[in-house]
């Protein structure tokens, strides 16, 4: 049985994306051999990561008769872009709540989200969930019902596009004739770490699962994942058992916070581009890209193994980002 065949889910994203080396990246480090998965090829408004959840997501979303799709995340949201043009593909309105205030100028993901048709609420000083409460009541009051796909759509209905994503690149691992030591990937909300660890577990998958944390520090992004990879296993009926060896994280690369663009994720895009012709963006992958970088430098990955990078996507962030790129 493939992993999640039970489960629902509606055709959004272009799969499977391709599994390809960077072989001068590699070279240029003398260290692993760099392989990269190119989620950012999913297709979905410039694609990313989340398109693999929300093929799970939405087709929830419609069996319980919601007409709106309600979710959160920053200005420049990955998540709340690629929510509003799943919303939009399958003929559902997306609020989006999104933290902070009107910045005046929309560049970027809000551009895409304004083209996509989302109404978009700004959270202003109220903490995230409080908006996201007080939106979904305010949408309900109205006449709408509503599906709320908490930040990053990182539930075990969520997590289960990253369970299947395993099998998808098991097999084309398996027809490359190739071996992963680690799977290196951005983590933000947890799912798609959680979704790994549980495919990989339930696969047998011999390599190391390592998220870069891009958003909280372990003592904060541990124990969420902790309780969301298990909690995905039972969701999916999947016999699988975790230990604390299972949930590596990185959060030495968090710099100023989330979103703030600094010269490690600067050198780590414009190294890749020139390298592989690659676009990183600068939230997520390039802060990834960052720690991988100075994990292999330190020797934590070194010559002789093979290390595959997930690109989570995010391209179109980086024209928000162009003052601090160039």
């Amino acid at each position: 049985m493939e992993l999640g065949s039970d489960v629902r889910r509606v055709r959004i994203a272009f799969l499977p994306t391709p599994v390809v080396e960077m072989r001068r990246l590699s070279e240029e480090l003398g260290g692993p051999r760099i392989l990269v998965k190119r989620d950012d090829q999913t297709g979905l408004a410039t694609g990313g990561n989340k398109a693999r959840k929300l093929e799970f997501l939405i087709a929830d979303a419609l069996d319980q008769g919601a007409d709106t799709v309600l979710t959160v995340g920053g200005p420049q949201s990955n998540h709340a872009r690629q929510t509003a043009a799943a919303a939009a593909m399958y003929g559902l309105r997306s609020v989006l709540v999104l933290s902070g205030s009107d910045p005046g100028e929309w560049n970027g993901n809000l551009l895409l989200d304004d083209l996509l048709g989302a109404k978009v609420r700004w959270a202003g000083d109220t903490p995230l969930d409080e908006a996201l409460t007080a939106a979904a009541k305010e949408e309900e009051k109205a006449g709408h019902r509503v599906y709320v796909i908490p930040l990053g759509g990182s539930t075990p209905v969520g997590a289960t596009g990253y369970v299947v994503a395993m099998a998808e690149l098991k097999s084309q691992l398996d027809e490359l004739e190739l071996q992963v030591d680690a799977g290196v990937l951005p983590t933000g909300s947890g799912g798609t770490q959680a979704g790994m660890l549980v495919g990989a577990k339930a696969l047998g998958f011999p390599g190391q699962i390592v998220g870069i944390s891009v958003f909280a520090d372990r003592s904060t992004m541990v124990p969420i994942l902790k309780e969301l990879a298990p909690s995905t296993a039972e969701f999916l009926g999947l016999d699988v058992a975790f230990d604390d060896g299972d949930f590596v994280l990185y959060d030495d690369y968090l710099g100023q916070g989330y979103g703030v663009l600094g010269a490690p994720e600067r050198e780590a895009i414009r190294r890749v581009a020139r390298s592989e012709a690659i676009l990183l963006d600068p939230v997520y992958t390039g802060r990834a890209m960052a720690g991988l970088l100075d994990l292999i430098g330190k020797g934590v990955f070194h010559a002789g193994q093979t290390v595959l990078f997930w690109h989570t996507g995010g391209t179109s962030a980086l024209f928000e980002y162009a003052e601090g790129l160039t």
